[in-house]
């Protein structure tokens, strides 16, 4: 993700930050932080390690979309590439 992308994320969390009832307000908080460091960490460096990042994922997302009722197609909507989601055992015959 771009840092302009993670700034205009973060914008809109603020946004909802106000309208939101405690319990969002704390997650949509924690949110903001998450995003704050990622800012910090992409004006830091250009490079990404893809690699890393795929393989961090991997190890968490199946769990982590089951979870959160998260669907394989939601996944290549947001930008995973199927082949990653299939090392996740993600499949697109779960929910569609």
């Amino acid at each position: 993700m771009s840092a302009e992308s993670l700034a205009s994320r973060r914008s809109e969390i603020d946004a909802k930050i106000a309208a939101a009832d405690p319990l969002k307000r704390a997650h949509l908080i924690q949110q903001r932080r998450d995003l704050d460091r990622r800012l910090a960490t992409a004006e830091d460096t250009d490079e990404v390690d893809i690699e890393a990042l795929e393989e961090a994922f991997v190890v968490v997302a199946a769990e982590y979309g089951e979870r959160k009722g998260i669907e394989y197609k939601t996944w290549r909507e947001v930008g995973v590439p199927a082949n990653v989601l299939a090392r996740a055992g993600i499949h697109w015959s779960r929910r569609s």
